[in-house]
C-alpha cells in the first residue's frame, strides 16, 4: 500500500426529509447563491423544500447550469456572486450543477483570469463556501474536490481540483431522485461503476481493504443498478445506489492505491467533440482500454474476473476476455452502448483526432504507469468503432 493522506470534511445528511436539516447548517444572516440547472427541482418539489428550509435568509438564484457545465454560463454566476457579496453557494442538482458550482466558488475570489484555473492549473488558494443538495447520483461531486468544465468555443473539457471546494455539507435524500429519467439513472450507475474501476483496475499494491471496498461497490451496482432502473421509487434500492455513487469517488477507495483515469480523459474528448453523455463515453472506452492494456492490468483483471463475475476457469487471456465481455453486457443491459460505432456522425478520423487533442494538452502519457500514449488511444477508439 502506498503512503497516503485521507481527508474528507464534507458532512453528509443522508435520508428522507434531510433537506429540512440545512436550516441548522446555514447561518440565519447568510446571503446564499442558489445554483441550479433547468428547473426540474421545481417540478419535483425540491426547490420549495429548500426555500422553506432557508426561510429568513437572503437567497439569490442562478439558473441554467447545463450538463457539461459551460464556462461562459458559469462566469455569469461568478459576476453575480461577486456583485451580491454572497456567503455561501448552495448547489441544488446533479453532478454538472455541483461541478459548475465548484468552479464558481473558486472563481469568485480568484485574482486573475479564472480560465487559468482549468487551462493552466492555476492554484486555488481560497474559495467561497459551498454546499450541495444532490438530485442525481453519479459523479460523487457532492463529497469530493473535483470538477470538470466545458468551453464550447474552444472545444475543451478540462478538470480541476482543490481542497477548498469540498462541500461543507451534502444532502442525499434518495426520494429527490425518484423522478429522474431512466437515461440519467442508467448513466449514473455506469458512471459510478467506472469511477471505481479507474481506482481499482491498475496493478496490485497490497491494498487489500481498498480492493475489497471497491469490489463491494462494483457488485452492489451490478445488483441494484437494474433494480433501481426498473423500480425507481423503491427507496431501499435507490438509497443503496445513491450511497454507492458517493463512496465510488469520495477518496476512500483511492487512498494508497495507483489510479488510472485514462478512460475519463479519452471520454472527455469524445464529449467535447460529439456531446455524448459523459457516462456513455466511459462505456465505449473502458472495455476496449482493458483489452489494449490487458497485459499491464493482467493481475487485477484476473482478480476482477474471479471476484466480480465468478470467472475461474480457462487460460488467463480467456478469463480476462470473459470478464470484459460481462462488463459490456452489464453496460448494455443498462442501455449504454459499448461501441462508438453505435453513435451517429462519428468521423472516421476520430481516433487520431482524440489522440492529437490529448497530446496537444500535454496528456501524451495516460494511465497508472503512463503507458497509454497516442498509439494506444488510437487503438482503443479504433476497436470501439468496429461494428
Amino acid at each position: 500500500m502506498f503512503n497516503f493522506e485521507f481527508y474528507n470534511p464534507t458532512k453528509i445528511l443522508f435520508g428522507k426529509g434531510q433537506i429540512a436539516s440545512i436550516a441548522k447548517e446555514v447561518p440565519a444572516d447568510a446571503r446564499v447563491l442558489l445554483t441550479a440547472g433547468g428547473g426540474s427541482i421545481k417540478a419535483n418539489g425540491v426547490y420549495q423544500q429548500v426555500i422553506d428550509a432557508l426561510a429568513g435568509r437572503t437567497i439569490i438564484e442562478f439558473w441554467g447550469i447545463e450538463p457539461n457545465p459551460e464556462y461562459a454560463t458559469l462566469m455569469k454566476a461568478v459576476e453575480l456572486g461577486r456583485k451580491e457579496k454572497i456567503d455561501l453557494i448552495l448547489a441544488v442538482g446533479g453532478g454538472s450543477v455541483l461541478d459548475g458550482s465548484k468552479f464558481i466558488a473558486a472563481a469568485i475570489p480568484f485574482d486573475g483570469e479564472p480560465w487559468d484555473i482549468l487551462n493552466k492549473g492555476a492554484a486555488v488558494n481560497t474559495a467561497t463556501p459551498l454546499a450541495s443538495i444532490l438530485t442525481l447520483p453519479a459523479t460523487g461531486s457532492e463529497s469530493n474536490t473535483f470538477a470538470v468544465i466545458s468551453r464550447r468555443e474552444t472545444g475543451e473539457k478540462l478538470a480541476f481540483g482543490s481542497v477548498h471546494v469540498y462541500p461543507k455539507f451534502a444532502v442525499l435524500d434518495p426520494e429527490t431522485t425518484f423522478s429522474l429519467p431512466p437515461r440519467q439513472v442508467a448513466n449514473g450507475v455506469v458512471d459510478a461503476f467506472c469511477h471505481v474501476c479507474e481506482q481499482y483496475m491498475t496493478f496490485p499494491a497490497d491494498a487489500h481493504i481498498q480492493d475489497r471496498f471497491a469490489e463491494s461497490i462494483l457488485k452492489t451496482l451490478i445488483e441494484v443498478g437494474p433494480r433501481t432502473l426498473a423500480n425507481p421509487t423503491n427507496y431501499d434500492d435507490r438509497a443503496t445506489f445513491v450511497w454507492s455513487a458517493t463512496l465510488a469517488l469520495n477518496g476512500l477507495i483511492g487512498a494508497g492505491v495507483p489510479q488510472d483515469w485514462a478512460t475519463h480523459m479519452i471520454g472527455h474528448e469524445l464529449t467535447a467533440l460529439y456531446n455524448i453523455d459523459h457516462a456513455r463515453t466511459l462505456a465505449v472506452v473502458m472495455p476496449h482500454l482493458f483489452r489494449v492494456q490487458s497485459a499491464q492490468k493482467e493481475a487485477k483483471l484476473l482478480q476482477y474476473a474471479e471476484r466480480i463475475w465468478g470467472v475461474t476457469s480457462g487460460a488467463p487471456a480467456e478469463r480476462i476476455e470473459a470478464a470484459i465481455a460481462k462488463t459490456e453486457e452489464f453496460f448494455e443491459s443498462m442501455g449504454l452502448p459499448t461501441r462508438l460505432a453505435k453513435y451517429d456522425n462519428i468521423q472516421d478520423g476520430t481516433p487520431a483526432l482524440v489522440a492529437e487533442k490529448l497530446q496537444s494538452r500535454g496528456f501524451a502519457k495516460l494511465g497508472e504507469k503512463g503507458e497509454v500514449g497516442p498509439e494506444q488511444v488510437v487503438e482503443i477508439l479504433t476497436r470501439s468503432l468496429a461494428a
